[in-house]
């Protein structure tokens, strides 16, 4: 466990540093866009905080590849790279993917060129061996043939990049939620690990879950509302990237004859956690699909209407979205995981079932709030209502009243500017 810390801890520090770096090179020479219709900030912001996570991904990989070996004597990771094709097509993919998002960060790119990037990236990762080779259903592997495996990784990988890119809108939201979702993910790996012992405590899932949530920690005291960097469309595409990674990395390998039967529920973890953890990109990612194909547009189209575009609208202030947010994916990722520990099933659901309840109940509540608000106004009569000085000196209020014939101490004395006849054309 100490090694995946000490992991974790050289991608908080790198990803922390090149952060400021980056945020100091980016006022320096303006290397952020203009505000858009759809942004939520006000001010310019640079947007490359994608660059210092990945830095802290790729040296803490390295750092567990070549480093750790000679502080310790013994090579507790070479499971991990005793084929070297996986981690470098992963480290290959995450630079591919980083160069697409900082290019697009800094131009604008299509989405047609953008998904292209993602679709190579998400290539590189399945030609080098990092595919869902099969699904822990019944007794038997669900993936038929190395062709299937291919495509079902792909869309598997390109998914994921867009419904984490897709709620990058406030800050701190994809960070927070990474660090929260790869936490109860990095438990699953290792204890999965421990249970089926096909990785002897050390896999690539559970470093790959520990290097991105410390990328995401030491990123995340620059992107703290107000955010001085974004990770823009490079940090996200990369976060969603490694975390379909991880989630391949296990649920993919897992040969279902090695779960026990007697645990049905505990067998189907492997499919439900990684939908869990991402249950708010995922859900965000098919409302916006679902409504943009609706309107005869690109499914890539952008727009202001994600959730948490909704959330500020119902009346949220930004702190409070984002808690939202981490309070949904904790409810539901946690409670999906205790079902591996926790016996009885049943006090799992009542955990779940209070939890989606009282998040509910916050996401709603200014509505209620607002519902208060009108019935007051309502309720309030007419002479109880103070005059405000803006509507003593309204000029529009007062020419109302001049015209009015019911007020015929006004109507007598007011005097109604004349209106000019219209010019001919």
């Amino acid at each position: 466990m100490r090694y995946y810390l000490l992991a974790l801890a050289i991608s908080a520090v790198v990803s922390f540093a090149f952060s400021l770096v980056v945020w100091r090179v980016g006022l320096r020479f303006r290397l952020y866009p203009t505000i858009r219709e759809r942004d939520v900030h006000v001010r310019p912001t640079p947007r490359l905080g994608g660059v210092a996570m990945w830095a802290g991904v790729v040296v803490a990989l390295l750092s567990a590849w070549f480093v750790f070996p000679l502080i310790s004597g013994v090579d507790y990771f070479r499971l991990v790279f005793a084929d070297a094709g996986p981690p470098l097509a992963i480290l290959g993919a995450a630079t591919i993917i980083v160069v697409i998002g900082v290019v697009d960060d800094l131009y604008d790119l299509d989405w047609m060129t953008k998904l292209a990037g993602q679709i190579i990236a998400a290539g590189v990762l399945a030609w080098q061996g990092v595919q869902l080779v099969s699904l822990p259903i019944g007794s038997s592997l669900a993936i038929g043939s190395p062709f299937m495996s291919l495509i079902l990784t792909i869309l598997a990988v390109v998914l994921v990049m867009n419904a984490v890119n897709f709620i990058d809108g406030l800050d701190g939201l994809v960070a927070g939620v990474t660090i929260i979702a790869n936490g109860v993910f990095f438990v699953y790996s290792f204890v999965i690990s421990l249970t089926i012992g096909q990785t002897e405590y050390f896999n690539l899932a559970a470093l790959l879950t520990a290097v991105l949530i410390g990328a995401c920690l030491g990123f995340l005291p620059l992107n703290w509302h107000p955010a001085r960097l974004f990770m823009g469309d490079a940090g996200a595409l990369l976060t969603g990237l490694l975390m379909a990674t991880s989630a391949i990395s296990v649920t993919g390998q897992i040969d279902p004859a090695t779960i026990s039967r007697t645990a049905l529920l505990p067998a189907f973890i492997p499919i439900l956690l990684p939908f869990a953890v991402l249950i708010v990109p995922l859900l965000d990612f098919g409302l916006a699909v679902v409504r943009r194909v609706s309107a005869g547009k690109s499914p890539f189209t952008a727009d202001r209407k994600h959730l948490h575009h909704r959330l500020l609208d119902m009346g949220h202030s930004h702190f409070q979205a984002v808690l939202i947010f981490y309070a949904w994916t904790l409810v539901v990722s946690v409670g999906c995981l205790m079902f591996l520990f926790v016996k009885p099933s049943y006090l799992v659901v009542v955990f779940l079932g209070v939890g989606l309840v009282a998040c509910a109940a916050l996401t709603l509540a200014p509505l209620s709030r607002r519902k208060k608000v009108e019935i007051a106004v309502q309720a309030t009569r007419p002479d109880d209502l103070a005059e405000s000085a803006s509507d003593r000196f309204d000029p529009l209020d007062h020419a109302a009243d001049a015209l009015d014939p019911r007020d015929t101490d006004t109507a007598s004395t007011a005097v109604v500017p004349e209106l000019a006849p219209p010019k001919e054309a």
